[in-house]
């Protein structure tokens, strides 16, 4: 395994650790429910894949406040 012969300066290392940037998930628009989601992926709003519901979404109730 090859060694370096001498340090790396910080710049050096830093010059080379540009291109590390995070990039933005890219989002599509669900064809059922029109809501922005992952591409490849199930639906979290309907639960619609590729045309057909895959899994079933409960929709939770909201609770009455009482005094």
């Amino acid at each position: 395994m090859a060694l370096p012969k001498r340090k790396h300066s910080a710049q050096r290392g830093r010059k080379r650790r540009t291109h590390w940037k995070i990039k933005a998930t890219s989002l599509t628009a669900c064809p059922q429910c029109k809501q922005l989601k992952v591409p490849h992926q199930v639906c979290v709003v309907c639960g619609y894949y590729d045309g057909r519901q895959v899994i079933e979404i409960k929709v939770k109730e909201k609770k009455k406040k009482s005094r």
